[in-house]
């Protein structure tokens, strides 16, 4: 589904609760501070807890609205995805909405458990939060879970016999196959909730201007030029995240990708 134009600007999330994992910055922290304008209970899950605290600042500032928490949660190690869970349910009784945000494109590294990084991030660090936080979401329908692809995910496959990238390593092969295993992820989830009442979406943000190529300098050089014109801007990026967060209309429709919601 795509280019759609929302323009519910009067809907509203007060009561409700939402996890949005790296919102300190870029896309993540324009969904947050567009949940938290709407009146919902917002938690900012970051690796870095300072800069969750100066993002859960600006957003108290910006929406007016004091029910932002900054959250430590490092999706490279399992530990950490435990432990916010673990964390998380022990102050919370519900969850309405949860969403994957986090994401990052890298030459090679290994997570703390020795996986490949953007597969270790991108896919399996958010496939255990989801599956430990399945149950509170369960209790707390309907509710939704959305999370961020990429368009990319049409280059990619998934590398049955070298998932871990131990025999060779492109980080843009890898990337690919990060956010195609987010599809399927999606994909399959919707159809394991089917009559739960909670759903399951994915989508692409479009081509947002972030520190999200700082790691390729010769694409970060190559686009500089045109990024004006071919690049969104983080609040624009948002706008499908926040779409699949909380239009009415779309409360029972799961298994979906989308992109380039125009304005919600």
């Amino acid at each position: 589904m795509q280019g759609r134009q929302f323009g519910k600007e009067n809907v509203r999330m007060d009561g409700k609760i939402v996890v949005i994992t790296g919102s300190n910055t870029g896309i993540g922290k324009e969904t947050a501070l567009e949940m938290a304008k709407r009146g919902a209970k917002v938690y900012l899950a970051c690796r870095n807890p300072q800069r969750a605290e100066d993002a859960r600042q600006e957003i108290v500032e910006k929406s007016n609205n004091v029910n932002v928490f900054a959250a430590e949660l490092d999706l490279a190690s399992m530990e950490s995805i435990r432990k916010f869970v673990e964390k998380f349910k022990s102050q919370e009784q519900r969850l309405d909405v949860l969403i994957n945000n986090a994401g990052l494109y890298c030459p090679l590294q290994r997570t703390r458990d020795g996986f490949e990084m953007q597969i270790g991030v991108n896919h399996l660090g958010h496939f255990l939060l989801t599956n430990l936080l399945l149950d509170i979401l369960k209790s707390s329908a309907p509710s939704r879970i959305v999370t961020v692809s990429s368009l990319l995910h049409m280059f990619g496959g998934i590398k049955k016999y070298d998932l871990n990238s131990e025999k060779s390593y492109s980080a843009y092969s890898a990337y690919c196959q990060s956010k195609l295993a987010n599809v399927l992820f999606t994909r399959a989830l919707a159809k394991k909730l089917e009559g739960t009442g909670v759903t399951a979406n994915c989508l692409h943000p479009g081509v947002v201007r972030t520190e999200f190529a700082r790691y390729d300098t010769l694409l970060s050089f190559l686009l500089k030029p045109f990024s004006w014109i071919l690049l969104r801007t983080p609040k624009s990026g948002a706008q499908t995240s926040i779409a699949l967060a909380i239009d009415p209309d779309l409360e029972k429709v799961s298994g979906k990708y989308f992109r380039l919601v125009i304005n919600f």
